[in-house]
């Protein structure tokens, strides 16, 4: 793989981490020249239960920074919400003054800051954005505070919305999407309840098998474009998702199990940084495609959407990406010394996982009837950005058996 890679990477310019570590962020914003920003966040980091987003604003006003906060993220932004959330920050003050945006809580809120950071300056409706490389230029930045473990989106180039049109997702792709400042405090994720630890989590390793066998760049197509959001796998993202599968394997089911676990939330927080690191700039492939497809037909969460896909695709793969998928299984704590074997049982054990964080292992548990089966294939084959970095080309027969075995609960021999 050395001497065919071909690497490009874009990154976030700053990245604090560790526990408590959150503090040293709004000293870093005065030194920077930030005054006034947009916090970005949703109700239940407002409410009663939470003193985040109190902290955070009461550390703003320490170093003398003024904030507003926009508490109405919701899973899954749709387009619409977008432009109810821009025109909510214009009601209470111009968009000229607010110097940066700052987002608190999962992907989604983190997307929905990406976007409210681009309309802010430069006007516009979301849909003017939808694509690869449609920004005029650099929104405002956005400091990103995930709490969760798991969506990454606090380091890729894209934005993900529900577009209220067509009830399908869309995406707007961008280098200069991703956040300027990455603050990720373990601390933050002690109060996630199991589901939502396991969602994100399973997110977390989905990302990092996902582009750990995804093309690899020697051939991934960039359409031409000089500055690609993704451009397929290569050594060093390979050794980023290998670390990362490691730390989801080993940390994910004692971070469910014990919220509580500072030591497991620190596993998984790196875990799934260290999976956002690979995955956004290898991209990923057909479980995000396909989980896509089946979160438009049931409205399931991202996480077990990717889940109830990720093994099947790995069996799929087994024949075209065997070496990698037996490292997997010794990443996992898995022992053999046959190659196939090992791969058989690294996909065995990593459906192993999601049924021991209690997330379905088959589309039957979704309630998904037989004659969804080919809609969901259409749809899956559609999001063409993710399907044709697939290593099986043409996609569509492989698809085919994919969603047919994750709704029997097929696992090959």
């Amino acid at each position: 793989m050395f001497s065919s890679d071909k690497v490009f990477m874009a990154m976030p310019s700053r990245i604090i981490f560790g526990s408590g570590e959150r503090v040293a962020m709004p000293p870093l914003l005065k030194k920077l020249g930030y005054r006034n920003a947009l916090v970005v966040t949703d109700k239940f980091f407002t409410g009663p239960t939470s003193t985040i987003i109190s902290d955070l604003v009461a550390g703003l006003a320490r170093a003398g920074i003024a904030s507003i906060v926009f508490d109405g993220g919701l899973p899954d932004p749709s387009v619409s919400l977008c432009v109810s959330a821009r025109q909510w920050a214009l009601d209470h003050a111009s968009a000229e003054s607010f110097d940066h945006v700052i987002a608190v809580g999962g992907g989604s809120n983190i997307d929905l800051a990406k976007v409210i950071s681009v309309t802010l300056k430069y006007g516009g409706h979301p849909e003017d954005y939808i694509g690869e490389g449609r920004l005029p230029g650099k929104p405002l930045p956005l400091v990103a505070i995930p709490t969760t473990s798991g969506a990454g989106s606090e380091l890729t180039p894209g934005a993900i919305l529900v577009s209220d049109r067509a009830a399908t997702k869309v995406a707007l792709m961008d280098n200069d999407l991703r956040p300027d400042i990455v603050v990720i405090d373990p601390d933050l994720t002690l109060s996630c309840p199991p589901k939502v630890t396991a969602d994100a989590g399973i997110d977390a390793l989905t990302h990092a098998i996902e582009s750990y066998l995804t093309c690899d760049s020697e051939y991934f197509d960039r359409g031409g474009n000089p500055d690609p959001g993704y451009s397929g796998r290569n050594h060093i993202t390979k050794l980023m998702a290998g670390e990362a599968i490691r730390l989801c394997f080993a940390h994910l089911s004692p971070a469910y199990e014990i919220g509580s676990d500072l030591e497991a939330r620190t596993g998984m927080a790196y875990g799934s940084l260290l999976a956002a690191f690979s995955y956004a700039s290898a991209g990923l492939n057909a479980v995000h495609a396909l989980a896509y497809a089946l979160a438009n037909l049931t409205h399931a969460t991202h996480g077990s959407t990717n889940a109830v896909f990720l093994p099947y695709v790995m069996d799929a793969l087994r024949h075209v990406r065997s070496a990698d998928i037996a490292a997997i299984g010794r990443l996992a704590g898995l022992t053999g010394a046959d190659e196939a074997d090992l791969a058989r049982r690294a996909v065995a054990h990593t459906r192993d996982l999601v049924h021991a964080v209690g997330i379905p292992t088959t589309l039957r548990q979704f309630g998904v009837q037989e004659y969804d089966l080919a809609a969901l294939v259409e749809n899956g084959l559609g999001v063409t950005r993710l399907t044709k970095a697939f290593p099986i080309q043409p996609a569509a027969n492989a698809y085919r058996t994919i969603v047919q075995n994750a709704f029997d609960g097929t696992l090959g021999d």
